[in-house]
């Protein structure tokens, strides 16, 4: 596990990328992860839909896997259900992906990023960490830091 430190550079790292996946993305507009992936679009990020189900999101083609991804990103948000999270890891892998964010992440696969060299963030929704974001994520955000658990 990264200490906060770590897990707050690394945060930093991948929201400094400016073309990133998004798998696991959603067509359901409602999902959080087509929220998500409206959210990064509005702040000027190449976000990148992924999901095998679908051709397209929100004028955006998606791509099935992130290996199929032209040109590759460096970086992802995996949003997929938990039971294709393992083939999902072993997709970014093989795309080159070294950089991850996982809203759940099992021991397994934490296990798996450290034997792949990739580097994974684990378990922070990625609103906490955008500028500017609605009052509630600023307010979970402040309550992460009250209780300690917020990476510095």
């Amino acid at each position: 596990m990264l200490d906060m430190g770590e897990t707050r550079e690394l945060i930093e790292n991948l929201l400094g990328q400016k073309r990133i996946a998004v798998v696991g993305v959603s067509r359901n507009p409602r999902h959080f992860s087509s929220g998500l992936l409206r959210e990064l679009r509005q702040r000027g990020y190449e976000a990148v839909p992924v999901n095998p189900n679908v051709a397209e999101i929100d004028g955006l083609r998606c791509f099935a896997h992130a290996q199929d991804i032209t040109p590759p990103v460096e970086g992802a948000f995996l949003l997929a259900p938990p039971q294709v999270s393992e083939q999902v890891l072993r997709d970014c892998a093989e795309a080159g992906i070294r950089l991850v964010w996982m809203l759940r992440a099992s021991p397994a696969a934490m296990d798996f990023c450290r034997s792949k060299g990739i580097r994974a963030v684990a378990g922070y929704c990625p609103y906490l960490f955008l500028p500017g974001a609605a009052w509630f994520h600023r307010l979970h955000g402040f309550f992460m830091k009250i209780g300690g658990r917020y990476p510095q």
